[in-house]
């Protein structure tokens, strides 16, 4: 049996029990809290904490039930790969760093799985090793070692608390000016992971690790660590900090909407769908409705991860072409898989009855009772129509119309393990939702709102759609005087510009200056090479004195007596 074989089994082993043990917290509400005593030093308790309460066991459950079957799918998809075990094994240390996350109540312990998650993906960006990957990596690990760096000072501004059990203290000292900062580092941290503006500009980059790991850090690991956190966190949250979190989350939701509705790239689309999705939750979760996010993080955990590995599948049988210009008519050449393609697609944009509606309805009509301002409303009812004009522009570019890539190339749905890996999501993506619902809120929701808000979701949805058919239709393109303008949007308001060419020039020019002026030229003349020259020429006068010794004693007799001499004299 091959390495990911046993791994599948081994995580659809662990995600079946996980998903009965949270079960069990849910209907109990009950939760379970142990504390492992590693090693005790005079007075100092050096303690390992873990919390298991129905939201990580439910979690881990969906985490590991991804993770298993995108190691089956890696099976049939890297199997061209040399090093396919040490993949398989930054897979699992992947997992691993993520559960690691979810149940640690401790800020110390979070730590351990939020810097293991940025170690390993960076590792995994820079998997196919050429230049892009290499930036990619270091773009992805620098904007994520600001958060780790956050995490860090909240970790120091705890020590007055004498615990790092944060969850003891949300609540009781929330209004305490000392855990304002340290809720504060924890946003900065959770805004880093989960690519919210001004860090977004990593998450499309980090596209450049292998399709596999692209369906795991956008469905369930990684980008949700972020929400994750907050979802933790947010009890105590001020309503000054809820209102910047929902300005920011907002704006994200809109630049990615943008941005997707310009870009060529099949996985950088769907990765500021991603985007777009964390921008919902962190929204939902600026309300104050820390539940809503959660729901909306498990159905879209499901969806995404079957959106990237139908998205590998094409890519893999195009020959690793990713461009939807290339692509057409594929809907007569790979039916199961543009089926599930399709799917996944209505799901993320709120079909009615699959996963995705159930939770991102229930969030907009939550929403939607709400009192907020004008731009509020606008920029989140834009940013739902976006996200179907995107989707049905990329329906449009790879399922309908004419075969566009080289007529000699033959496509077919024969990778039965790929499909049999899809397959095993597909039923979840259709109907997890409505059993998630079912088991999150048991009691139903009374929600009043007048006919015109009622239908505003569907509206903007068929409008959505309507727009990102035109789009495709005209191709913008080609559409004159849209040249800034499209480089503004498709290029995520600039963000990649600011976030390296922007930061990295100033110390980059500074440090070639200094070395042109400094390494290697007045410090090089009268440090290194002066201090070398000296020394050289007082080693040989040495060296002299040493090969020469009978001649040289000989002389300064002589000169001696000579001295003696003339003192007489």
């Amino acid at each position: 049996m091959s390495i990911c074989k046993i791994y599948f089994y081994f995580f659809m082993f662990l995600s079946i029990n996980f998903f009965f043990l949270s079960l069990f917290f849910l209907t109990l509400e009950k939760s379970f809290f142990l504390e492992l005593n590693l090693m005790s030093f005079n007075s100092t308790s050096i303690v390992y904490v873990v919390f298991l309460d129905w939201m990580a066991t439910l979690f881990m459950s969906f985490v590991l039930l991804i993770s298993g079957v995108v190691t089956k799918y890696s099976e049939e998809y890297m199997k061209q790969e040399k090093f396919l075990v040490r993949f398989i094994l930054l897979v699992v240390m992947f997992v691993l760093s993520m559960m690691f996350l979810i149940i640690s109540p401790n800020l110390i312990s979070i730590l351990l799985g939020w810097d293991g998650l940025g170690l390993v993906s960076y590792i995994l960006v820079i998997f196919y090793q050429n230049v892009k990957s290499y930036n990619a990596g270091m773009l992805t690990a620098l904007s994520n070692r600001i958060g780790d760096v956050a995490l860090l000072m909240a970790i120091s501004w705890m020590i007055n608390y004498g615990s790092w059990n944060f969850m003891f203290y949300l609540e009781f000292y929330s209004e305490d000016y000392m855990m304002k900062w340290i809720f504060n580092f924890v946003v900065l941290a959770a805004f880093t992971k989960s690519a919210q503006i001004p860090f977004s500009s990593w998450l499309p980059a980090a596209m450049a690790a292998p399709t596999p790991v692209s369906s795991l850090v956008h469905s369930s690991t990684l980008v949700t660590a972020g929400v994750f956190l907050l979802i933790r966190f947010n009890i105590g949250f001020s309503e000054s900090l809820n209102k910047f979190i929902l300005l920011i989350s907002l704006l994200t939701m809109f630049m990615s909407g943008m941005g997707a509705n310009l870009e060529y790239d099949l996985k950088k689309i769907i990765a500021l769908s991603t985007l777009s999705q964390l921008g919902l939750m962190m929204t939902i979760l600026a309300l104050g409705d820390s539940k809503f996010a959660f729901f909306h993080l498990l159905t879209h955990a499901l969806f995404k991860a079957l959106l990237f590995m139908c998205a590998g599948s094409i890519i893999h049988n195009l020959n690793n072409c990713q461009d939807i210009r290339f692509m057409g008519g594929l809907s007569k050449i790979m039916p199961l898989t543009c089926i599930y393609f399709n799917i996944c697609n209505l799901s993320l944009c709120g079909f009615p009855f699959l996963a995705g509606f159930y939770s991102k309805d229930l969030i907009v009509e939550i929403f939607s009772m709400g009192e907020f301002n004008f731009f509020v409303y606008i920029i989140f009812y834009i940013s739902i129509g976006l996200t179907a004009s995107y989707s049905f522009r990329l329906l449009f570019y790879t399922v309908s119309g004419g075969f566009n890539y080289i007529s000699l190339f033959s496509l077919s749905d024969q990778s039965k393990i790929m499909l049999s890996s899809m397959g095993k999501l597909i039923f979840l993506v259709v109907f997890m939702g409505s059993i998630l619902m079912w088991l999150i809120f048991p009691t139903p929701f009374f929600i009043c709102l007048s006919f015109t808000m009622k239908i505003m979701t569907l509206v903007m949805i068929i409008l959505g759609g309507w727009i990102g058919y035109i789009c495709a239709k005209i191709n913008l393109s080609e559409v004159k005087n849209m040249s800034f303008f499209k480089s503004f949007l498709s290029n995520m308001w600039n963000l990649p510009v600011l976030s390296t060419y922007g930061i990295n020039f100033f110390p980059l020019y500074s440090a070639k200056i200094y070395t042109k002026t400094l390494d290697q030229g007045w410090m090089e003349f009268y440090g290194s090479q002066g201090l070398y020259k000296g020394l050289s020429i007082l080693s040989k006068w040495i060296q002299l004195f040493s090969m020469n010794h009978v001649k040289i004693y000989f002389i300064l007799i002589f000169m001696f007596i000579l001295f003696m001499f003339c003192l007489m004299i």
